[in-house]
Formats: C-alpha cells, structure tokens, sequence
C-alpha cells in the first residue's frame, strides 16, 4: 500500500463518513474507507480503482459532486495543482474539515502554508516519510474557475504564431520545454495519414501538426485529465481540429498510424517513471502501420535506442542539441 494510504489508516477514525479522496493512489484504500469516492486525474490510476471498486472513483478536472463531508488531498507535484484542489474543495467544506497528505521530500511542509487561507492548519500525524496535515474551513474561498487558472503564450513559427494554454499541473506549465522546442525544428517529412501526438502536454506538438499536415488525422494522447483538457483549448485557441483523448500510455492510442511522435516524460510526481515510455517503443510497432514511423526527442543520457532497435528498427539521431536528441526509426 502508499505510503501517504498507510499515513491516513494510522487515522481511520476520522474518514469514518462521506469523503472525497483526491488524487488517491491506485491502492486498497478505498477498501478499508467504504464511504468513501475518488477523483483521479490520472487515466490509469482511476481505471484500475475503477476495476477493483466500481463506479467509486470520478476522472476529469474537477470532483464529480458535492455530496462529500471531508475531504482528503494526496499532494501533487506542482503547487499550482495543489492550490487549485484546496480551493476547489475547501469552496464546498465550510464549517467541514479538509485534509492534506503527502511525502516530505515532495514539500508537504510547505504546501501546508496553503491551509492557513482556510482556518488554523495543524499536523496530525507523521510516518512513513509522510505528512498529514487537517484545517477545519472557517473561510471557504469562491470555487475556481479552471479555465480561468489557464496561462497563455505564443511561439513565433515557421508558419506563423502559434497560442499555447497550459492549465495548473500540465508539464512545462506556462512556457516552452527544450525537448519540445527541438523537436518542432524537425517536424518535416512525415507522411501523410493518421499521426500521434503521445504524452501530449498541452498540445503544442499536435497543434503545430494540425496546422502543417492539414489533410492528416491528428490524435493527441495523455494520461493526465488537465494535459487533455489543456490540448483541446489550445486547439480552440488556434481554430484547430483534432482527436483529444485520455488513456494510460500507447496501449490506448488508435492502430494503423502513420507516425508516432512524443517528448515522453520520465517523471511521474517526484519520482522518476520510465515505464510509459519504455512500454511506447516495445509496443509502437503495433499501432503503426507498414513503414510508419516513430519521431520522439529524450534527454541525451536516456538509454532508448537499443530498445528503439530491438523492438522497431534502425535508430537514426537526427538532431542532438542542449541535451536533447531526437531519435527516429520505422517499422
């Protein structure tokens, strides 16, 4: 079991009632909580909850009612994110107790501050290099607005400005990574059909192919509720049409694609996490079709393109700069 799980079963006595987990991990909780719901925005995590305990756990931006009468916040990576839930849910906790648990190395010490907007913050418990911390709302604040939270900025490119949106916790929030920026220097070349944007973020790349390969079928893939709904309004922003779906990795992405393209991330919250990444290359030869091709950028010290050889084809490095390379091969 998580360890942040095991932190709050050391308090069971107090989520006796109605309770809203956020951002639960894909554990046995629930099962010892049976009053309890989740809200993921994890397309994997609430899958699997959703396997092992029907119906209980909601996926998308926002909780799916308002029936709770606690709540509980497992700490996400971005603080953003993390001030976005407390004040989606402390809106609807006045008078109600709100509670936030998460690994120490993460910052919950920190992002504990953020209760202190909602009445007298207070530890309960410590263990298992985690914290738990409660604020009972005495000044709920007026729900957020999403889309409100979005930050906007533009890319001159080669074929004109390009709007970008990125909601709290989409990776690269508010700005341009390396990765992406190099890999949108070397978009040419790929065939016409049906290509995916995988892990896609906030959209950048699956906009920009929208807008050069206007005959092709473009689908934008992520496992992260916000990274999706992020896509969609930076499609929106630029008049852009395409295929924005949630799924856990390529297992969920379409078949007879002509090209895979991605910036792949390795981290998943504080940890470092290759397995999407590493399952893509295993299994790009699946989804593609005779002599599709997979384009995809990743830190230089990243060990990709034997596994890239081993499961597709040749592994040819087009571009290396900043760090960075960009690998592609065919099937």
């Amino acid at each position: 079991m998580d360890p942040r799980s095991e932190v709050l079963l050391r308090q069971a006595d107090l989520f006796g009632g109605p309770l809203l987990l956020a951002g639960l991990p894909a554990d046995d909780l629930l099962s010892h909580l049976p009053e309890a719901e989740g809200w993921s925005w994890h397309a994997g995590d609430a899958a699997q909850l959703n396997t092992r305990f029907p119906g209980r756990t909601h996926f998308g931006t926002a909780p799916a009612s308002s029936g709770f009468q606690a709540a509980v916040v497992f700490l996400p990576k971005s603080r953003e994110l993390t001030e976005y839930l407390l004040n989606t849910l402390a809106s609807e906790l006045n008078g109600l107790n709100l509670f936030l648990v998460g690994e120490k190395r993460a910052g919950v010490e920190r992002a504990a501050k953020q209760l202190a907007a909602f009445g007298q913050a207070r530890k309960l418990d410590s263990a298992r290099h985690c914290q738990l911390w409660h604020v009972k709302v005495e000044n709920a604040p007026t729900r957020p607005e999403l889309h409100d939270l979005a930050q906007h900025y533009e890319l001159e490119l080669s074929d004109g400005p390009l709007k970008v949106l990125t909601l709290p916790g989409v990776f690269s929030h508010g700005r341009l990574d390396v990765g992406s920026a190099l890999l949108l220097e070397h978009l040419d070349g790929l065939p016409d059909g049906h290509i995916l944007d995988f892990g896609c973020g906030a959209g950048v790349l699956g906009a920009s192919l929208k807008r050069r390969y206007p005959s092709s079928r473009i689908t934008l893939l992520d496992v992260d509720a916000f990274a999706v709904e992020s896509s969609r309004l930076t499609l929106a922003a630029n008049g852009l049409q395409a295929d924005v779906i949630a799924g856990d990795g390529i297992d969920a992405a379409p078949h007879n694609l002509t090209t895979i393209l991605s910036n792949p991330p390795f981290h998943q919250g504080v940890h470092t996490h290759y397995h999407a990444t590493e399952h893509l290359l295993r299994q790009a030869k699946v989804h593609l079709t005779a002599k599709g091709e997979l384009r995809l950028v990743a830190n230089s010290f990243l060990k990709y393109p034997p596994l890239i050889e081993q499961h597709l084809g040749p592994c040819q490095t087009l571009a290396e700069k900043n760090g960075f390379r960009i690998y592609r091969a065919h099937k």
